[in-house]
């Protein structure tokens, strides 16, 4: 077989590799598909899927490298490109979900502030990408590429609402998981068998609750399981639930039960920041500061 042939075929592998591993494909598991290479056979392919645009090389930790299949739609619309808008868009598409900034852009590109902020606007009518405010920097725009989504951690998930803490929202989530959990304690007080029989009849699994609140259609946001345990780690800093944890197959699965309080909460126990869900968002900068939080004014006048 001529040297072409085979770097042909090796290519062909490695594509359908990248597709069935959506994750990204490491250097060991090209390895382990065709055993018989060696490993400069395997670089001298992936250089070359490189240099022809049709895989992205990224860095999965400081010794491994992933390489995934480029989109070939995204790649289509980008050819012919001037080369400053190849340039721009491939710093953003490297930037994944969590998005950039113009300035970052500039710095990373070498292109006057003028040119980028006039690319990014050449893009964003392509619908290459498209921006977004996000609620650490409200007044920055943030780019990314228009077939993703931003993270969490930037658009505040599913408590923000047009870059503003819901509170509202919150509230009216606490308050029908609670009446969820305190439903289910009152029918398991029929339940025969004793005290531990009704204790464990009692006890929801965070995905029943979570479908329980989905049903009830009180928001229009989609609501994840970590959102869902979020709201019921309030209840439990409260005092109003209490957790468990049971196997099932090889994964832990949350249990919750509504519980009554005998004793008061001590003071300290109801700092809001202990049941915050965006504590690991405030800052002493933006929207989300301590400063800001009505929350931690009304606990000190109290």
């Amino acid at each position: 077989m001529a040297a072409a042939d085979k770097a042909n075929i090796i290519e062909q592998r490695v594509i359908q590799l990248c597709g069935e591993f959506k994750q990204g494909i490491t250097y060991q598991i090209i390895q382990n598909d065709m055993p018989e290479l060696k490993l400069s056979e395997i670089v001298t392919v992936i250089n070359r899927l490189l240099a022809n645009s049709r895989i992205d090389m990224l860095k999965k930790n400081e010794d491994e490298l992933v390489f995934k299949l480029r989109d070939p739609g995204s790649l289509h619309r980008i050819k012919g490109a001037e080369p400053e808008e190849q340039v721009v868009y491939k710093i953003i598409e490297e930037c994944g979900t969590q998005g950039i900034w113009a300035r970052e852009i500039r710095a990373k590109s070498n292109l006057h502030l003028n040119t980028v902020e006039k690319v990014l606007r050449k893009l964003e009518s392509k619908k290459l990408i498209k921006s977004f405010n996000s609620v650490a920097a409200p007044k920055k725009k943030t780019y990314l590429l228009y077939n993703l989504e931003p993270d969490r951690s930037l658009t505040g998930g599913a408590w923000y609402s047009d870059q503003h803490f819901d509170s509202e929202f919150v509230d009216i989530l606490n308050q029908q998981c609670w009446r969820f959990l305190e439903q289910r304690t009152v029918r398991a007080r029929q339940v025969a068998g004793g005290p531990i029989a009704v204790r464990n009849a009692s006890y929801v699994a965070s995905k029943e609750v979570l479908k329980h609140i989905t049903e009830l259609g009180i928001t229009k946001v989609e609501l994840s399981m970590e959102d869902i345990e979020t709201i019921l780690e309030t209840l439990v800093f409260d005092g109003k639930v209490e957790r468990s944890l049971a196997t099932e197959g090889a994964q832990g699965v949350r249990l919750y039960r509504a519980v009554t309080s005998f004793l008061p909460t001590p003071s300290l126990m109801t700092v809001p920041c202990g049941v915050c869900p965006l504590i690991n968002e405030c800052d002493d900068v933006g929207n989300v500061t301590p400063v800001k939080c009505r929350y931690m004014k009304e606990w000190l006048e109290w």
